[in-house]
């Protein structure tokens, strides 16, 4: 199928979203996926501040915790396609209660979790979490193309919200009442996501149409995993090269953030509340730009045009990582970066949903949600590799080379995908 066709038919079933919704059911169903979203990233990351504390008193030490990440990383890495292929079989609904019912299981599990064993045991749920790409099946199929990015964009104020909003709640919770009370309050959170879902979200999200579309351009494989699918949608044009792209561009600096915890500490010289700190502007930053600054890129640049801007800043950041000494500078340097990742999270995601069938979505951003466990999953080994070895301005030199050479590739190559303004 060509990219015209695809193109043709996701236009052809866009003009039939209001329709199907209604435009006022259609913006509340987009304000009920970004709810839920900010809600699971809470969540998350007030899970992600409280285990160290939590392994560390169960007597794991370092090099069990980092067997323990490392699994929660292959688990989220296998789950992300079956998630997506899930959600084209059964829904964008169905999808989003699984990932929330999965969280109430995962929260449940850790707050049962007096020995390493069952510890080990609370990661296994993970396969199925995945708020953030639920909430990015919900939207794209509510969305037609040309409002999909500016939508999808949004949804990095909720990864502000949860940085911010998890960070504080996990170590708030955990020192006045207790390491464990931060795993009930994450199972009362996951339920009420999971009734929202049930309620709020419409059994039917997508437009009538695709289902026409759907006979004509999805594969015939029931199986919710199979490699030969993931290698059908990468021979659509222009999917291959985006998702290269996506993949290498943000690599080094995914490295970098892996390693962040001790780069903050011997690099910096920061305290534990200090990096708190950190985290907390980070997530200030994102809520800014994706706020202020992604949004309205997308209505005025072709995706193409911002696609190689994501990539021409992130080369430059990688340039002010190796000159870095000081975190003051880290955090000059973090505007940019910020830029740069939201964007290319953004209109890389937007670029590939349209870019496959209608019916196909799910598993495209099922994919794409693959990316961050995957750096999770390597990341450890090389980051620790180049930064004993190399030292922190080796991950800025990394960025710096990978990304001008995406750069160059893709003022070069022709890739056939649609210009498309986000209007």
């Amino acid at each position: 199928m060509s990219a015209k066709t695809s193109s043709g038919g996701e236009e052809e079933a866009s003009g039939m979203r209001n329709e199907t919704l209604g435009e006022a059911k259609r913006r509340q169903v987009i304000r009920v996926a970004y709810v839920i979203a900010a809600l699971d990233l809470t969540l998350l990351f007030m899970q992600f501040g409280v285990m160290p504390y939590l392994a560390k008193s169960l007597g794991l030490d370092s090099v069990g915790f980092g067997y323990l990440q490392t699994i929660f990383g292959v688990l989220q890495l296998v789950g992300g396609y079956i998630f997506g292929r899930f959600a084209d079989q059964f829904g964008a609904r169905a999808a989003l209660i699984l990932s929330c019912a999965s969280g109430s299981i995962f929260f449940l599990l850790m707050s049962l979790s007096t020995s390493i064993p069952l510890l080990f045991l609370s990661r296994l749920p993970g396969v199925f979490m995945h708020g953030m790409p639920g909430a990015q099946k919900v939207i794209t199929d509510v969305t037609t193309p040309s409002q999909r990015a500016g939508a999808l964009g949004k949804l990095g104020l909720c990864f502000g919200v949860g940085i911010i909003a998890g960070s504080a709640m996990g170590g708030v919770l955990s020192t006045k009442f207790g390491i464990y009370v931060p795993t009930y309050v994450g199972l009362v959170g996951s339920l009420i996501n999971t009734l929202i879902a049930m309620v709020w979200i419409p059994s039917q999200t997508k437009p009538k149409s695709d289902h026409h579309i759907k006979e004509h351009s999805t594969s015939q494989s029931g199986s919710l995993f199979s490699i030969r699918e993931i290698l059908r949608l990468m021979k659509f044009p222009g999917v291959k090269e985006v998702f290269i792209v996506k993949v290498f561009a943000g690599l080094p600096i995914g490295l970098f953030m892996i390693m962040f915890s001790i780069i903050s500490m011997d690099f910096f010289g920061l305290e534990a509340v200090q990096s708190g700190y950190l985290m907390s502007y980070f997530g200030v930053l994102q809520m800014v730009v994706q706020g202020l600054v992604v949004g309205k890129l997308t209505n005025h640049c072709t995706e193409m045009t911002l696609l190689r801007l994501s990539v021409f800043v992130f080369a430059g950041v990688g340039l002010g990582m190796a000159l870095m000494r000081t975190v003051w500078h880290y955090c000059i340097i973090a505007v940019p970066l910020v830029f740069a990742f939201s964007m290319l999270a953004t209109i890389t995601d937007s670029l590939l949903t349209k870019a496959v069938p209608s019916s196909d979505t799910g598993a495209m951003l099922g994919i794409c949600a693959s990316v961050q466990p995957l750096t999770r999953t390597v990341g450890p080994t090389i980051g620790g590799v180049l930064y004993k070895q190399f030292g922190v301005s080796s991950f800025g030199y990394l960025q710096l080379m990978v990304n001008l050479g995406l750069f160059v590739y893709l003022l070069k190559s022709k890739i056939p995908l649609g210009e498309m303004k986000s209007q």
